[in-house]
């Protein structure tokens, strides 16, 4: 089968991209990059070339710029260069010259793509690089996860020519006299893929003539693995982690048939980037710890009476706010208090609702979080009550009083515990004239 229908059955099987999608290529000047930018020019797709000198080869990188410039020109598709001064970018954020010029590079293509609105990026990854990204993985104990490979469309990147070999790359850009040039850091095993491409695999080939096939195979077996480890541990997250307001409350007693397998508790966990031996120290005590905290880069995992609270950590508590008689809004931690002035003396049950007597605020309100000592009179009752009790009687967990907004009238009084409770001075009375409505969303 002729190279520019296995790839059309290739980006049609994958659903890389559709014929009326625009593309940059990111197209280094090599063999790979050269080969499928001249394809994807021949089947017709519209497509544009962005080629990044990053300063590293001396007169080497400027050869490789002209010789994208040109091919662009010659075939009438717009191009985009860049200079790039990786070495001082690794060094100002301690990088490996190759994870620098990696994130300068798909940083700057998806400037592009936003800029000039191309809905994919298009990179010339093929299948040698998907079994060298196994290997580096396998290294670097990613786990079932990075035994994958690399995907053929992830986000706006794409990979359309992730199915070819090397000898079919050479083949193809032979038979198309496709012009390229070889970068000579290729064929150094200074890097880690080089030195995977270079010293680990041949011998990998001297083993089993048939080692790239077997690994491609066992590659589709790790993916099919990984992915049926998803949908089982998805649909079980599912039922345990529920949302509500902002955070994730999972049923302690729901949990605990689980807490023997520390695995699948870490897959359960996954997306909260917990480590395995935290999981481990929840499973073994923390769960009955009430007030325990445990932490991952991304997410808090507090102990509460009866569940386990899940937050972001980008969670803050209540900031202190002044509310004006002419402020329409206040925004408060990711959600909007707003403020009219009307006469419907209805009462509205709405607990984002507080309707009170106007001509009892006195301005500014503020807006602040709760603090130990608070106390209020709950609507309907005569005598007050420390809020601290209040808190735990409505069963609110521990984190969450952080996240509750407490109005303050101009004379120090709560006027509304908000999302909760209205104070019982405030309510609208049959001498009420005008009504002060706050809604909290």
């Amino acid at each position: 089968m002729e190279t520019m229908e296995r790839l059309t059955q290739y980006i049609l099987r994958e659903k890389l991209f559709t014929s009326q999608d625009r593309l940059l290529l990111g197209v280094s000047g090599g063999k790979d990059s050269m080969l499928m930018a001249f394809l994807l020019w021949k089947l017709g797709y519209s497509i544009a070339i962005a080629h990044c000198n990053f300063k590293l080869r001396g007169v080497e990188s400027e050869l490789d710029e002209q010789l994208v410039r040109e091919f662009s020109e010659t075939h009438h598709i717009p191009y985009y260069t860049t200079h790039f001064d990786t070495k001082l970018h690794a060094e100002e954020h301690k990088l490996s010259i190759q994870m620098s010029a990696r994130e300068l590079r798909y940083q700057w293509f998806e400037n592009l793509r936003q800029t000039h609105h191309f809905d994919a990026i298009a990179v010339a990854h093929h299948q040698q690089d998907h079994i060298e990204t196994v290997f580096i993985n396998l290294a670097r104990g990613t786990g079932l996860r990075g035994l994958r490979g690399i995907a053929s469309k992830r986000d706006q990147i794409i990979r359309p020519i992730l199915w070819m070999s090397s000898q079919e790359i050479a083949q193809a850009v032979a038979t198309y006299q496709v012009p390229y040039r070889d970068d000579q850091s290729n064929f150094s095993n200074k890097y880690v893929r080089n030195k995977v491409r270079l010293d680990i695999l041949p011998q990998f080939r001297v083993l089993n003539a048939n080692f790239d096939q077997i690994m491609l195979d066992n590659i589709e077996r790790f993916t099919d693995s990984y992915d049926l480890l998803q949908r089982l541990t998805g649909a079980m997250r599912e039922k345990l982690f529920i949302s509500i307001d902002g955070r994730i409350e999972i049923e302690k007693i729901l949990l605990e048939p689980y807490l023997n397998d520390t695995s699948l508790l870490f897959e359960l966990f996954r997306p909260y980037n917990f480590e395995k031996n935290v999981l481990a120290d929840l499973a073994e005590s923390g769960l009955h710890k009430t007030g325990s905290q445990f932490e991952s880069e991304s997410h808090l995992l507090m102990v509460d009476r009866t569940h386990l609270l899940l937050y972001s950590s980008n969670h803050t508590p209540v900031e202190t706010q002044y509310l004006e008689q002419g402020d329409a809004y206040l925004a408060i931690s990711g959600r909007t208090l707003s403020f009219s002035i009307s006469t419907d003396t209805t009462r509205d049950a709405a607990p984002h609702t507080a309707k009170v007597d106007l001509e009892a605020l006195i301005f500014p309100l503020m807006i602040r979080r709760w603090m130990p000592g608070d106390r209020f009179i709950p609507l309907g009752m005569n005598s007050s009550k420390k809020l601290s009790d209040f808190f735990i009687q409505r069963k609110v967990p521990l984190l969450e009083k952080e996240r509750v907004p407490v109005l303050i009238n101009g004379n120090g009084e709560i006027i509304w515990i908000v999302g909760y409770q209205l104070d019982n001075r405030y309510r609208i009375k049959e001498n009420t004239k005008k009504v002060a409505t706050f809604v909290y969303r």
